[in-house]
């Protein structure tokens, strides 16, 4: 793996595990799609650092859990600005 990808795989999963960023927000942070961030995390992070993949699966699993939580305060917060 070049080393350019391997330090933007580290970087990204870095910056999950310390501001618990969902993907959408560490793609628009680094300026690359979605599904490269996934790719990354889910593909090239476990072989690079395994103990890091896992602290990262652990911040996503919980944004999975807060989903709709967090889908309804944006609903609410859109009807009382209307």
């Amino acid at each position: 793996m070049q080393e350019e990808l391997k330090n933007r795989v580290l970087a990204e999963a870095d910056y999950i595990v310390v501001y618990h960023a969902t993907i959408e927000k560490t793609a628009e942070h680094f300026g690359v799609s979605i599904s490269t961030v996934h790719r990354d995390i889910t593909e090239r992070l476990p072989q690079l650092n395994k103990r890091l993949s896992q602290k990262v699966r652990r911040v996503l699993n919980y944004n999975i859990s807060q989903r709709s939580t967090r889908g309804g305060r944006a609903t609410r917060e859109k009807k009382k600005e209307s």
